[in-house]
Formats: C-alpha cells, structure tokens, sequence
C-alpha cells in the first residue's frame, strides 16, 4: 500500500497526490524532487519515513498547517465490508471532479474517519504546495522582561491577518535543548576535538546564542521577493519591544557557518559554528523538506546513533505526550502553561512544550516528557505525571486534541452523549467491532 496512484497525473496544474497509507514522507519528497520539482507538501518535523495519511488522519500538525486540511476524497474499507468513497471520488476515479473538489454532494462523511475506528483508509487526496519564489524562517526570542501572554496575542494577529505563511511554533528553553543539544554536543566533539563534558558546556553556551529567551518562535514567511520583503518589515515592526527578530535563510546560514567554523579555534566563534550547525539541518522543513535530524538526535542522547530513525523504538528513549487545544487567548495559555510545567516539576520532570499557532481561531500545545524505558521508577512517573497534566487540561474544560492509545479510558466517559453517539455510528460501520476494538471503550 505505498502507491502514488495518479503519479503521470501530478503537475503545478494539478498539485494533488492520490497517496496509499505506505507512502512516507521521503517517498514523496523524492518523487516531486525527481517529477515535479515546484511542487512541495506540508511537512512534519517527524521522520522521513512516517507515513503521511497515518499522521494527517490522527490530525497531526505540519509546518504550514493542520495536515486534516490537506486530505479529501478517502477512500476506506469499513468494517462492514463496504468500499466507501467520501466526497466526488464516489463517482469513479475516471471523473473529472474526483481528484480536485474537496466537499462533494451532502454530509462530508471524511472526518469520521479522522481519529477514528470506522474503518480502514486506503488510499486519499493529499493537497501538494507550489514552492514559492522565497521560503525564508523567522527566529523571534522573547525580549527580557515580556510576558508569553503578550507576545502570544501578537502572533496571533501576525496569523490570522496572513502575514505569517506557517504554523508558528513557541518552544520553550527544555524544548529547544531537547531539539538541539545533540547537534551542538556532535559538532563541538567532532570538528573541535572537545570531550564531551567540555563539550556539553559549551552546548549550553550556544543554546543561549540559538534561543537567548525562555520561548523562542520560528515561523516561515514565503512568496515572491517583494512580498517577502514587506511582511518582514510588518513583522518586525509589530514584534519592536516584544521580541528580537532574525531571519533565517539558506545563504546567510551558510556564510555564517564558513565564516565562524574557519575561525572555530576562537571560543566566540566556535559558539556561533556549533548553533548554526544544529539549526540549519532543521531549516529545510520551512522548504517542505523532511528530515530524520530530530529522531537521530534523541537517538544519539541515549548512545544508540546506530539506530535509524525509524527504529527508535527499539532504544530506551521514552516519550510521552499531552496535549492540549487552546484557545487563541494569550493570558489563558500563559496561565496554563505554567500550570503544566509546575506540575511537571512536581513530577521530576522538565516538561518540553511547543505552542503552535495553527490556525486563525485556536492554538495546540505539544507538551512531552521524556525518561529512560529501562528504568521501571522513570516509567511508572512518567506515565504518574502524564495522567496528573491530563487531570489539569480536564480541569480548565480544555481536551487534547490528540489521545495516546492508553489514555483513552480517561478521556472517553461512558455516561458523554457525544461518545454515545461515536459509538452509535461505530455500529453501523462495523457492527462486528473488528477495525482496532477498544480504541473507544464505551461500555453498553
């Protein structure tokens, strides 16, 4: 199941991909570097070999927006035993309006299947982008004495008046040493003869160059060179006293990175050559390039580098996730975030969060806690503290907005009309329960 099945079809004029749930995201950027190089898709900051209809069906996020808006026209095999095909795909393959309009006639039946056990999606419409004249990433650090609330709320405006082309992602300082510290560790050992507790101190330094605040937000802005230009200029002026502004391009990484690794022998300069090694790997996602960089850096954290990404699992790095949908309210998500940090640290653990602004309307955090699987004491806490952030999320009226499979008992109550009537559509789309049983355990 890794087809692109309309693969001829594919061109700047028709910028869908009819993709199988085994199409990964290296299958495709292969594919449209090879076929059609002006075409791009929404990126995740996952491995190159994740699947996209996987991760766009548990409503994963991309780096230019929800990946749910990329898909339409699914075609799923339910539980009954039926072929369904949602939206104008239902009128044949061969039908001029399968492959391009999202909606079709009557209810839209595609979320159904969104998070969902009502069937089995094999094969949907996937949304591709045209690569624009520029991609260029803006880093903005909160300036010292800001608050989050205030510096949320003007993201927010930059998003929903369009200035800013992606998602915008807020990470905090343990977020950005969980992405980063390896990369900046690697250089400093493998270009500059460090050891690695030299080394690791260095890194720290460097971290402070990479994000010198407490959040720090990337977003992309694109278009044609003009465009570009003026929305830079917008954005810095609305973020003056806010935060500090710097643009991130392909070419000013590269001068940089020649300019102080030649000079690596200097402290200063060997500071700024190891932060801008562990960022431009990163970089390419504004571009819609995927990359294995941030699972080979948890990987080389737990000395398993032998590892591909796409085997973490088999190493002893633990990962737990919670997170919660947001209002689109700065003072809210500051207060909650704090909420969810000092209760992290209550737990022992350094809570990594993510904000992104995903839409014009609503913000998603993703807030994750990492431990060492071989350690039973770390896993019993980890999975102690997870629950205990969920009870909080609960508590504000908030839910997250995507559930790991052993939560689900505390996040579907049996007495909620809603799930009922989930469990009521569950039996008409596969009455014999036999599509992933238990992933809504609604009791009769």
């Amino acid at each position: 199941m890794n087809r692109i099945r309309n693969a001829d079809a594919i061109s700047p004029d028709n910028p869908v991909a009819v993709i199988e749930p085994g199409v990964t995201q290296r299958q495709l950027a292969d594919f449209l570097r090879k076929h059609c190089p002006s075409l791009m898709f929404n990126t995740t900051g996952s491995a190159l070999d994740t699947s996209i209809l996987g991760n766009a069906l548990d409503r994963g996020v991309g780096y230019f927006g929800p990946r749910v808006d990329d898909l339409f026209g699914l075609e799923v095999v339910t539980g009954a035993g039926t072929v369904l095909q949602t939206g104008f795909r239902r009128l044949g393959e061969d039908s001029p309006l399968a492959h391009c309009h999202p909606y079709g006639l009557g209810p839209m039946l595609d979320g159904l299947f969104f998070q969902g056990n009502f069937g089995i999606v094999t094969s949907a419409c996937f949304r591709l982008m045209p690569r624009r004249e520029q991609h260029v990433a803006v880093s903005m650090a909160l300036a010292p004495g800001v608050g989050l609330a205030a510096f949320i709320d003007a993201l927010a405006r930059l998003k929903r008046e369009g200035l800013l082309t992606s998602v915008a992602h807020v990470g905090n300082r343990a977020r950005t040493r969980a992405t980063l510290t390896a990369g900046l560790v690697r250089y400093l050992m493998g270009a500059c003869g460090l050891d690695e507790v030299r080394a690791r101190r260095e890194a720290e330094t460097a971290l402070a160059v990479a994000a010198p605040s407490e959040w720090t937000a990337m977003a992309a802005v694109t278009g044609t060179a003009g465009q570009v230009r003026a929305v830079l200029t917008e954005v810095k002026r609305r973020l003056r006293g806010l935060a500090r502004v710097r643009v991130v391009t392909d070419g000013l990484l590269n001068l940089g990175f020649r300019a102080t690794h030649a000079l690596r022998f200097l402290p200063w300069a060997r500071t700024q050559a190891a932060a801008i090694s562990a960022i431009r790997p990163l970089h390419g996602l504004v571009r819609g390039e995927p990359t294995d960089i941030a699972i080979d850096n948890l990987l080389w954290e737990v000395g398993r580098s032998d590892l591909p990404a796409a085997r973490l699992d088999e190493s002893n790095y633990g990962l737990l996730y919670v997170n919660p949908a947001l209002p689109m309210d700065g003072g809210f998500v500051a207060r909650v975030m704090r909420q969810m940090t000092d209760e992290a640290a209550r737990f022992g653990f350094d809570l990594a969060v993510t904000i992104n602004i995903e839409t014009p309307s609503s913000l998603v955090a993703v807030a994750s806690l990492a431990f060492d699987r071989s350690q039973p004491d770390q896993v019993e806490r980890a999975h102690a503290c997870a629950s205990a952030l969920l009870t909080l999320i609960h508590s504000e009226k908030l839910e997250v907005y995507r559930a790991r499979a052993d939560m689900m008992g505390e996040v579907v109550s049996s007495d909620s009309e809603y799930w009922q009537v989930v469990r009521n559509l569950k039996q008409v789309l596969d009455p014999d329960n036999i599509i992933s049983p238990g992933r809504y355990n609604i009791p009769d």
